[in-house]
């Protein structure tokens, strides 16, 4: 992960937002936890960026293509990188625009970062220049039925697509999906993944547990004290190994967990920052009336980590 500070080494001190990358397949829930963030955040702290804006073509144009947007060659991936690295040094930008409801590509528009800068998209983690520019990263990895399940819902709802279309488009982005989408896995500090527990007979339809793999590439907060202090089994924490056989923390946040358990991680996580201030509120919406607490959870963790790379900054020395 030694790319990750080139940036950060270089400009030590200077007046540069702290970056977050929230990257994952199409449907996997990158929006929904963005906009928890950018909430708890306020609209003039975050500036959020979306990684397919910089898709080289539109709708119809990949139509005769013989890749998705999910391939490299489908994305402008160099304006990209420039660009992330111009919001990293606290520069602006003129960003492309794609409308995904239209899939039109549509005027470019200025973007000037603010404090916090949240990327979210497909490929933010593909290429060494872009995981250069972000402080911490995020993988969203559901278990694929759920994914399909919210895509369906997602694309023939807000898109005006068939179920058919979806289901054909999901089969023709798997090959590009395993070869360019799932491998930045290995490059986020946070691994994120909403399932339902099969040994309690629970299946997509119901309210989905998370479990979050926390690699030692970033501080994490005293979670074991934390966790075992609560003496429940609704939020728990263990060492497991990954895919790469790595060993890791697994944090598991039981659907089921009651809030006020949930808070209490909450303000335990939060009270370790230097500057730690009022717990944010409004974290964990599904929806106007649905609330889910291991969603909470999941973005109050992120925003611990965005708040203790803001405070952790050195200063400028004359």
């Amino acid at each position: 992960m030694v790319e990750r500070f080139v940036i950060q080494r270089a400009f030590a001190g200077a007046d540069r937002p702290v970056m977050l990358a929230v990257a994952g397949d199409s449907a996997t829930g990158k929006t929904t936890l963005t906009a928890g963030l950018a909430q708890a955040l306020g609209p003039d702290r975050v500036t959020v960026l979306c990684a397919d804006d910089y898709h080289r073509y539109d709708r119809v144009e990949r139509v005769g293509l013989p890749f998705t947007p999910l391939h490299p060659d489908c994305n402008y991936i160099d304006i990209m990188e420039q660009h992330l690295q111009l919001l990293a040094l606290g520069r602006p930008i003129l960003k492309p625009v794609y409308d995904h409801c239209t899939g039109r590509l549509a005027r470019p528009e200025l973007v000037e970062p603010t404090e916090f800068v949240i990327v979210e998209g497909l490929l933010p983690l593909h290429s060494r220049r872009t995981r250069a520019c972000f402080d911490v990263s995020v993988y969203l990895d559901p278990p694929e039925d759920v994914r399909r399940s919210w895509k369906l819902t997602r694309d023939c709802r807000d898109r005006g697509h068939t179920p058919a279309q979806v289901l054909d488009e999901l089969q023709r982005r798997e090959p590009e999906s395993e070869a360019h989408v799932r491998p930045q896995r290995r490059h986020a500090d946070i691994i994120v993944r909403f399932a339902p527990i099969a040994e309690r007979g629970e299946d997509i339809d119901d309210p989905l547990s998370a479990t979050l793999l926390l690699r030692p590439t970033i501080r994490h907060p005293g979670l074991h004290s934390i966790v075992e202090s609560l003496a429940t089994k609704a939020i728990h924490l263990k060492l497991v190994r990954d895919v790469d056989n790595r060993p890791v923390d697994a944090l598991h946040i039981h659907a089921y967990a009651p809030r006020e358990v949930a808070e209490q991680v909450e303000r335990a996580i939060w009270a370790e920052l230097v500057e730690p201030g009022p717990v944010p509120t409004a974290l964990g919406a599904l929806g106007d009336a649905e609330r889910s607490e291991p969603l909470a959870l999941t973005q109050l963790l992120l925003l611990y980590h965005l708040e203790g790379a803001r405070t952790s900054r050195p200063t400028a020395t004359v």
